[in-house]
């Protein structure tokens, strides 16, 4: 087993603590950064400095900003009526990419998962159930994920917005663009075949 100096070890131990970043990528990053200039590692590491004191999340829609309320929240262009929520501030990111939607957004912060003990306390749902309960939204939007997770979510999420009256969609699933049927699983043909619409 090769044995890296104390300040090679930390630096691959604390990569490595990232998601998708094992030991090995962890490794190849810490040999990049000291081939780098000293004043290239020092403009990273002041941005993750500058990352960590300057965003944080917004008092409404609990998605990531440097001001609070977020340029979403307070942009007289949005639809006030209706509200996505989305499991968590990359998800706000993605949809904004496609530039379909014009609307607010709220993010939970993860979906419940009893079994690693994330129970609807540790979510942003009772701030969800405030916003809905004083606000004119028409329409809830949930676009979580099409995991266990996130089914069980919509479910519990449904339930309690059914009685406020307020109409509730949810994303189509079904099968994405390029991918052959045979190679889909009966989950997202059962989806994709129940979610049809008009040619």
């Amino acid at each position: 087993m090769i044995v890296y100096s104390p300040a090679i070890e930390r630096a691959i131990e604390a990569l490595s603590s990232l998601p998708t970043i094992g030991r090995k990528s962890a490794q190849r990053l810490v040999f990049h950064l000291l081939r780098q200039p000293e004043s290239q590692v020092q403009l990273l590491a002041q941005a993750l400095i500058e990352l960590k004191e300057r965003v944080k999340y917004c008092s409404v829609c609990y998605t990531f900003t440097e001001q609070d309320p977020c340029a979403l929240c307070t942009s007289p262009n949005r639809d006030r009526d209706i509200l996505c929520v989305v499991e968590q501030p990359s998800d706000v990111f993605a949809i904004e990419r496609t530039g379909e939607y014009r609307g607010l957004y709220h993010v939970l912060h993860g979906a419940l998962d009893p079994l690693q003990g994330i129970t609807a306390e540790q979510l942003k749902i009772a701030p969800l159930m405030e916003r809905l309960q004083r606000g004119t939204f028409v329409e809830v939007i949930l676009a979580l994920n099409p995991t266990v997770e996130g089914e069980v979510t919509t479910h519990y999420l449904a339930k309690l917005i059914a009685p406020l009256g307020i109409r509730l969609t949810r994303i189509a699933r079904g099968v994405p663009v390029g991918m052959d049927l045979e190679f889909a699983d009966e989950a997202t043909l059962s989806r994709a075949l129940a979610g049809r619409s008009n040619v």
